[in-house]
């Protein structure tokens, strides 16, 4: 779809080559981002790298340090870089954010959810209808290759060789045992797990709407849920309101939902809260 983009480039093969594909197309406007996490202490030069980059192809360019240190988790990297990205997206007034994951992030996100109890959407988390991904259907050796092709230069993260983090692990020591069969029908259950998804989500935004008034949940019709379709509603709500939450979270607002009296509430994050409110469940803004 025509239109201004913010493409978040670390400077990596992935990346570099999605930027290269990218500039092909004369009807996007492009806003390279590049977040610095400061783990490493050479990553000043992934910048220099991607800002050079940028000037080439003649696209607006933004960037942050974000000095996080040795030993940060992956978790909140990513969180950190997602935020810088989205605060550029406002900034720019950007359509969408484009990032570089391909097919074998793809596979290790949803081998990792697996080991972490994911919900039926961790499976093919990736693909998400906020964030553009237009490499997933690509396996990494096609992003080298065609980088090498094109002569692009490109710089190699030293942290994406510590096995001590998950992702790495499952990088080195699993997915390379896959033989070419198992890593499609893994692929096969991750596309047929969006897909469901999709229906699923679909389904129960139905359901909700039905039973809801003004935005309020009807509670008679909600403790007469089963509880894993109570949870399923739940989480489907909070999807529609914006609301990131974990599986506990979940299960205390479900359990509260069902058993708490008329006029008490439940935290669901810093800015909401769950209020029983006579025959309905509310979502409402919190007053902190």
């Amino acid at each position: 779809m025509p239109g201004k983009y913010v493409v978040a480039v670390s400077g990596g093969v992935d990346s570099v080559t999605l930027l290269d594909l990218l500039n092909q197309n004369s009807k996007l406007e492009l806003v390279v981002a590049h977040y610095d996490h400061g783990i490493r202490k050479d990553s000043n030069k992934d910048r220099i790298l991607v800002e050079k980059m940028t000037k080439k192809y003649g696209n607006e360019f933004y960037y942050k340090e974000g000095e996080l240190g040795p030993g940060t988790s992956e978790a909140l990297a990513r969180t950190k870089r997602y935020e810088f990205l989205n605060s550029v997206k406002k900034k720019t007034k950007s359509l969408s954010v484009i990032t570089a994951h391909h097919q074998d992030d793809l596979i290790e996100t949803a081998i990792i959810n697996l080991l972490r109890g994911t919900n039926r959407h961790g499976l093919s988390s990736m693909y998400s209808r906020n964030i553009i991904r237009p490499l997933l259907v690509y396996p990494k050796q096609d992003l080298v290759a065609y980088a090498k092709a094109h002569d692009l230069a490109w710089r190699e993260d030293s942290t994406n060789k510590d096995a001590k983090y998950l992702r790495n692990y499952i990088r080195q020591e699993i997915i390379p045992k896959f033989t070419s069969k198992e890593r499609d029908n893994l692929l096969g259950i991750i596309v047929d797990s969006d897909r469901s998804n999709e229906q699923i989500d679909s389904i129960l935004n139905s359901l909700i709407s039905d039973n809801s008034k003004k935005g309020q949940i009807s509670r008679d019709w909600f403790i007469g849920l089963p509880h894993n379709i109570a949870r399923e509603v739940m989480s489907s709500w909070l999807r529609q309101a914006g609301i990131s939450f974990d599986k506990t979270t979940i299960e205390n607002l479900v359990i509260a939902a069902k058993t708490l009296d008329s006029g008490k509430s439940r935290d669901v994050d810093k800015n909401y809260v769950l209020k029983i409110e006579g025959d309905f469940l509310a979502l409402l803004s919190s007053e902190r």
